[in-house]
């Protein structure tokens, strides 16, 4: 008899998503037998072809039985007959602000086989974690247009940061950074010398904060300084904590450092709700059912979401899966250079965790 049931809102979405999707169910099924728990995946429409079809992004009578679930699996969202803006502000947006995910999650780590641009770093040198915070900053939606269309037209944009916010973001950093322990070394990105309101109540939030947690080191750098270190010596960084814009763009650029889109996974995480996760890179439409792109980021999302709702053991057996098939199997992890097809990855992560002894 299974210990516990998780029942598991799965969105394929666009291009790839789908199957990338396919993969990271047919690991987190192989590893939930093993690990005797049971997820119960429903699948929902969404994307670009319901909205074509449809007009609705994300209409209530789904976000209905969507909120009776565990957590959400996402494959990807981006069609390329639908302007950009409409389905990612209209399905990934609003799941986030919906179910008031304030934590994006993102692990960057340099495994083993895997090529990093970066000369002479290698995975010991790359392994920390950033912390963006997901529903305020620029991304808030707040601003307008005056006299718009005309020579004298005024867009604004606002950047809205609150105490709580901003404080709860940074407790969830200080309290990861010390389930972490590794280096418990806490960095707050920001700009302060120039955005002197948004960031000067996250600086003194963060030092405030950081006086209940004496054992965690704590730095501040600006965001430009971030991105020169990141490349220069990743190997500073332990846990990043931000706002929710240069969160956006440094992860990027980590993703890279790590060794690309294709393996790159992260986490919409509300601490006290429903979490979503999904792989960092797009819907790749040119690429839909030729089964050469890469699933191992969306296979680690599955990684990240046991871990969230505490199976942590399978987490583990899907890491060390994704390892051996980084390590020794894929030649390159790039779409259409791995040797294998996008099923066959799949196959042999779950290969390497029936092949486990628990």
């Amino acid at each position: 008899m299974t210990s516990s049931t998780y029942q598991i809102a799965v969105i394929p979405g666009d291009g790839t998503g789908p199957e990338v999707t396919e993969e990271g169910v047919k690991v987190l099924k192989a590893v939930a037998a093993k690990c005797d728990f049971e997820l119960t995946f429903t699948i929902y429409d969404l994307g670009g072809e319901n909205y074509l079809s449809t007009g609705e992004t994300l209409p209530d009578t789904v976000l209905e039985p969507i909120a009776q679930a565990d957590a959400i699996y996402l494959g990807a969202i981006g069609h390329p007959d639908v302007k950009p803006g409409i389905l990612e502000k209209g399905i990934l947006l609003n799941l986030r602000f919906h179910f008031d995910q304030y934590i994006n999650f993102r692990p960057i780590k340099l495994y083993e086989g895997v090529y990093t641009p970066l000369k002479d770093k290698g995975p010991e040198d790359i392994d920390f974690v950033v912390v963006r915070e997901n529903t305020e900053g620029l991304y808030a939606g707040a601003g307008g247009f005056l006299k718009r269309g005309t020579p004298d037209e005024i867009a604004v944009q606002e950047s809205i940061n609150t105490r709580k916010g901003v404080e709860r973001c940074i407790r969830y950093a200080f309290e990861y950074c010390k389930k972490r322990n590794k280096a418990k070394k806490l960095t707050l990105c920001g700009k302060t010398n120039v955005l002197t309101y948004g960031f000067d109540l996250w600086e003194r939030t963060f030092n405030e904060v950081a006086k209940e947690y004496s054992d965690i080191e704590t730095d501040y750098a600006h965001v430009d300084a971030i991105c020169m270190w990141m490349v220069k010596n990743p190997e500073w960084f332990d846990v990043i904590v931000t706002d929710n814009m240069f969160g956006d763009i440094i992860t990027d650029l980590a993703a890279m450092i790590q060794g690309g889109m294709g393996i790159a996974a992260g986490g919409n995480i509300n601490p006290e709700g429903i979490s979503m996760f999904e792989p960092i890179g797009g819907s790749a439409p040119k690429y839909t059912g030729k089964q050469i792109i890469n699933p191992i980021a969306a296979i680690s999302a599955g990684q990240i979401m046991l871990e969230t709702i505490g199976e942590e053991k399978g987490a583990q057996l899907i890491e060390e899966g994704v390892i051996k098939v980084l390590r020794d199997d894929i030649k390159d992890v790039a779409a259409g250079k791995m040797g294998y097809t996008t099923s066959e990855v799949g196959d042999l992560v779950v290969a390497h965790i029936n092949a486990q002894t628990i």
